[in-house]
């Protein structure tokens, strides 16, 4: 799958003020709205993946206090809602793994009767190949894999895969992620091909093209390629852009660029498990956290790129026309999602990441 480390804790020389008039603007929401369920709910998240005052806005207007755990990584949370749900009512798998729980019976379906801000999301995200008819899922973020560099330490702009994966220019000086799939996918969108290739021999040759280059990576990050980057411990940085767009607000010596091969398209989405035990408040914090202020109070905060085109109104134009978090038509259009394509296929890829890691 697509898998995202622990997001760093947003600190940013400077937010809009307007965060605040965000939530001012919530805490009017009338409590008549909400469900009479306990006045609680359980969510299943990234680690600060949340506006700053989110949570607490939503109990102020509702009553309904939220209780957060985190989780790593998408293979964590399958894991463990895979086991039967402990409790949980809101979780925010990735598109990949959304098809994979739908195909377990692992999701129950949205009634979206009570969402009715689904209207706030952008036309293009209000259908998913991975989830027709947004039955069981609602966008709540999305952004790309890239390339996260220190302008100062490169010749060139590194907008090709080839830096991190066919040369020793940067060698010692690269960071992968730490996930198998997304790091032997970007290698086959280098080597021409779908990251959702099927083919062995395809795969093989992605995986031979790693290890031939694994003594010029310093190391296949599971949760800190951001922080090698700000630290000056690698130059070039495998990553999501989001993390990135996080040390870029605290050091201008930063950069992204999405490869010019394509890279990794992902939409991390609002799903409840089956078993929930509180539906009701469920769908009226999705409600909540698709309305304009609530929306962008969060995008404002932890800077990943919103589907919410109420919430991208009240947004600035340094964070709407930021190409670090909205690329270009062009670097879409060469990018791709990642697809669930079954368990042989998942399994394929697992023994090719456990040789690497071996070589």
């Amino acid at each position: 799958m697509t898998q995202k480390p622990q997001r760093l804790q947003p600190t940013r020389r400077r937010f809009l003020t307007g965060a605040s008039a965000f939530a001012a603007g919530i805490s009017l929401m009338p409590r008549g709205a909400f469900s009479a369920e306990e006045k609680t709910l359980n969510f299943y998240n990234w680690d600060t993946y949340i506006g700053e005052t989110t949570l607490d806005d939503f109990e102020e207007a509702s009553g309904i206090k939220v209780k957060m755990d985190l989780f790593a990584d998408n293979d964590e949370l399958f894991a463990k809602l895979k086991e039967g749900n402990p409790g949980y009512d809101l979780i925010v798998p990735t598109n990949d793994y959304v098809e994979r729980m739908i195909t377990a019976d692992m999701l129950s379906p949205l009634n979206h009767d009570k969402i009715p801000n689904i209207s706030n999301i952008e036309k293009q995200f209000q259908e998913a190949s991975f989830d027709p008819g947004r039955k069981y899922s609602l966008p709540y973020m999305w952004g790309t894999v890239g390339i996260g560099y220190r302008p100062s330490k490169v010749s060139e702009t590194p907008d090709s895969w080839k830096w991190l994966y066919d040369s020793d220019k940067y060698a010692g000086k690269i960071s992968l992620l730490g996930h198998g799939q997304t790091v032997i996918g970007m290698a086959l969108k280098y080597l021409g091909y779908s990251l959702n290739s099927v083919d062995p021999a395809e795969i093989k040759q992605a995986e031979e093209l790693i290890i031939a280059q694994k003594q010029r990576i310093k190391v296949f990050a599971p949760d800190n390629g951001q922080d090698l980057l700000a630290s000056g411990e690698v130059d070039l940085a495998q990553e999501w852009n989001g993390d990135i767009l996080q040390i870029m607000a605290e050091d201008d010596d930063i950069g992204y660029v999405v490869a010019k091969e394509g890279g990794l398209l992902w939409q991390d989405c609002l799903c409840i498990p089956k078993r929930g035990p509180h539906p009701d408040n469920t769908h009226a914090f999705i409600d909540f956290i698709l309305s304009a202020e609530a929306g962008a109070a969060i995008a404002d905060y932890i800077q990943y790129a919103t589907p919410n085109a109420a919430a991208r109104e009240l947004l600035p134009d340094e964070y709407n026309e930021n190409p670090a978090i909205f690329p270009s038509e062009e670097a879409v259009a060469k990018s791709e999602a990642q697809l669930y394509l079954g368990e042989k296929h998942t399994r394929m890829i697992d023994e090719a990441w456990t040789r690497i890691n071996a070589a």
